[in-house]
């Protein structure tokens, strides 16, 4: 089975499927993608095992959300568009696995850290920029620090600093880093291996590890989109963030 959803490409075969976010050059997530990637989670995930994220062109696997969607009139469509993704993942029973090239940044990089397998070549950038925006990142708030512990989530989500596949490979951000020509055949290599073994079994240890490790995720997910849109998105400093980024110019940050 094969869709073609415009910036969302999904089929399935044998079980797994596959997704592509196709938004050239940096597949950066609008509203409207966001809900293609919705909709192809749905009709993919009852029919498969496995399921793999990539990214179309030689630039990016993501770049993150359009900087455009986080106006005032806007996030909360984005918000609710984007969170939808995780909170169906956070459903789901089949394996996830993300194949990283490029730039793998913001919502992109919650994405493919969300995912029990991240497979990243060696050109890979990884970075929650938000903070630069004056933003915060809601899902990562969330998920990073239980995956690389307080201090090191802290730093990647305070400073906004990009970090290369070889140290997201030590943070544990990473499963295997590849070099750039050898991405799909690891995919293959790790696809062989896990079709060996049984999925009945998989999908139970799967569902066993989020429920003893990760059993707030929603609840938490759901307060940190809470104070960003009552809180953050209320100060003058998240709307000049984004105005400034707009306007290609330097913020002006006022203390309130």
């Amino acid at each position: 089975m094969t869709a073609n959803l415009e910036t969302v490409h999904m089929r399935v075969q044998h079980r797994t499927a596959w997704i592509t976010l196709d938004r050239p050059p940096l597949n950066i997530l609008n509203v409207s993608m966001m809900e293609l990637l919705d909709a192809a989670l749905e009709r993919a995930l009852p029919k498969s095992d496995i399921l793999i994220f990539q990214g179309a062109g030689v630039k990016a696997f993501c770049s993150g959300a359009d900087v455009a969607d986080h106006a005032p009139k806007r996030v909360g469509k984005m918000l609710s568009a984007f969170h939808a993704v995780f909170r169906r993942l956070a459903a789901a029973e089949c394996l996830t696995i993300a194949a990283v090239h490029g730039y793998c940044l913001g919502g992109g990089m919650e994405l493919a850290t969300c995912c029990d397998f991240v497979l990243a070549t060696e050109s890979a950038r990884f970075g929650q920029p938000e903070i630069k925006l004056g933003c915060f990142p809601p899902v990562a708030l969330v998920s990073l620090p239980r995956l690389i512990g307080m201090q090191a989530a802290a730093y990647l989500i305070l400073t906004g600093h990009q970090i290369n596949a070889t140290e997201a490979h030590r943070l544990g951000l990473v499963s295997r880093v590849v070099p750039d020509y050898e991405l799909p055949a690891a995919v293959n290599s790790l696809l062989d291996e896990l079709r060996a073994l049984s999925p009945s079994v998989l999908r139970l240890t799967r569902k066993t590890l989020a429920r003893l490790h990760s059993p707030d995720f929603l609840a938490q997910l759901e307060e940190a989109e809470r104070l960003y849109l009552s809180e953050l998105m209320q100060t003058h400093d998240a709307q000049e963030g984004i105005r400034a980024f707009l306007g290609k110019r330097k913020p002006v940050w006022k203390a309130e």
